[in-house]
């Protein structure tokens, strides 16, 4: 699967990068959407936040398979 998505030109710094925007993503959801609030009211946007910031280690993991690859 990596070899197939370098082979379309997805590299290793484009998953670095997603990785670092989807933890500033979570955090910005996390306050835009109630986070910072007592109550059921801001449950769901805490938990898309969290959602999206568990992206970053998967993308971080692509990144990291990519630049091991051997050409």
């Amino acid at each position: 699967m990596l070899r197939k998505l370098k082979s379309l030109g997805y590299s290793a710094n484009l998953s670095y990068a997603l990785g670092f925007l989807s933890v500033i993503g979570s955090i910005v959801i996390w306050f835009t959407q109630g986070g910072t609030e007592s109550g059921l009211e801001g449950a769901a946007g805490e938990r898309f936040g969290i959602f999206v910031g568990l992206w970053a280690p998967t993308f971080m993991a692509i990144g990291n398979g990519i630049d091991n690859l051997k050409d």
